[in-house]
């Protein structure tokens, strides 16, 4: 499929004092209506996993091209602003086929990576528990079992007989995914242990009768904040794309109902999550299948704040939490303009064709945590004096 008459595009980047990695970003338009043209969340990425962003380059195709993903002229293009500018690694904002990769370091004569790679190896740095290792651990190793397409010069084949590494002509990707093969058996099988500490710890909080609220939402949209300023906790937060991957749960006490309810602090979502990392996520995300009330905390300030709410609720539907009661919390609002401030403070929102509460507040700040409270005491009146057969966003009406 040959290229749409498009320049490429290139924009080059401050540079800070101290370098890493220089690394050359890359993004193609397929028309897609998601399409980042700044590639300014790849650039964040990029920036959490310690490289160094020094130009963007984005070109239109109609179709990816099956052995460069880019055509080979785009590439030439690119191999020489790579000399030009110095830089040691490509990346793509698109996810790419091994053959792809293969093919384009070898054009390229550089690593390239795509996007996938680079939030795999985001969670690797983050994670923390153990089980949050695990979980890393496991999309690691399957993405890299996609990635044995003959990438490495030492794929030649192995020697057999006793003492020898592998069998009787065994080659050294044979080798490699049995290997592969047997750690992702071993880490599943710790998981499934993992998973059901979790289900009972989730039938005591049941027997207690205990409220279960998660939060969800896009990465670096306040969660944390959010939680540390409801609870009074001290989990890690800082103002960086997935700046903590546990899940954290404490009790939070609302007197106007004189009960305590149940807050954990879920992992963020992004546009393009690799499917590997939702897969191994699912006993941390269980929290948020299992609550009886979902807080979607939604960064006001972002431009894409309306993209973001769509990936969440992509994300949620397919982990089985799409018709889990929710509530919008549109945060960051000492973070808005003046004039672009709402007047009321609790409204409603159209959520996947129903209309569902919302409310904006400043976790940093401190502003409309006292409503947020409310809220959280009518939910939990709601659902102790509601008969079963009824719904949460019906009985919870949003102030107007």
């Amino acid at each position: 499929m040959p290229l749409i008459s498009q320049p490429l595009r290139v924009t080059n980047l401050p540079q800070p004092e101290h370098k890493t990695t220089p690394t050359l970003l890359v993004g193609v338009d397929f028309g897609l209506p998601h399409f980042d043209a700044e590639l300014e969340e790849l650039g964040l990425l990029a920036q959490t996993a310690g490289l160094t962003p020094v130009a963007r380059v984005t070109c239109k195709r109609r179709a990816p091209d099956a052995a460069l993903f880019i055509g080979s002229g785009k590439a030439d293009e690119i191999k020489m602003l790579a000399a030009q500018l110095g830089v040691q690694e490509i990346l793509f904002d698109q996810s790419l086929s091994p053959a792809q990769q293969r093919n384009l370091e070898r054009h390229l004569e550089l690593p390239v990576n795509d996007r996938t790679l680079l939030i795999l190896e985001i969670f690797g740095q983050r994670a923390r528990s153990h089980e949050g290792k695990l979980q890393v651990e496991l999309a690691r190793l399957q993405y890299l079992s996609t990635r044995l397409v003959r990438r490495w010069s030492h794929l030649e084949r192995q020697s057999g007989g006793i003492g020898m590494r592998g069998g009787p002509g065994e080659t050294q990707i044979e080798l490699d995914r049995r290997m592969i093969g047997d750690n992702i058996k071993r880490i599943k099988e710790r998981l499934i242990k993992v998973k059901r500490q979790r289900h009972t710890q989730r039938r005591q909080r049941d027997r207690r009768d205990t409220f279960n609220i998660s939060l969800v939402g896009y990465t670096n949209a306040g969660k944390s904040t959010l939680f540390n300023a409801l609870v009074k906790a001290r989990a890690y937060a800082a103002d960086q794309l997935f700046a903590t991957l546990d899940t954290t749960t404490r009790q939070l006490y609302l007197g106007d109902v004189g009960r305590m309810i149940s807050l954990s602090d879920t992992v963020g979502f992004i546009r393009d999550l690799p499917h590997g990392l939702i897969d191994a996520f699912q006993a941390t995300l269980q929290e948020a299948v299992d609550a009886d009330l979902l807080l979607q905390v939604v960064d006001f300030s972002s431009e894409n704040y309306l993209t973001q709410i769509s990936e969440v609720q992509r994300v949620l539907h397919e982990i089985g939490a799409g018709d889990v009661p929710q509530v919008l919390v549109f945060n960051k609002l000492d973070a808005v303009a003046s004039d672009c401030r709402p007047s009321v403070l609790r409204d409603s929102y159209e959520l996947d064709g129903k209309l569902t509460p919302r409310i904006f507040l400043s976790a940093q700040a401190g502003e409309g945590l006292a409503e947020l409270r409310q809220l959280l005491t009518d939910a939990v009146l709601a659902k102790t004096t509601a008969p079963p057969a009824s719904h949460f966003p019906q009985t919870l009406e949003a102030d107007t």
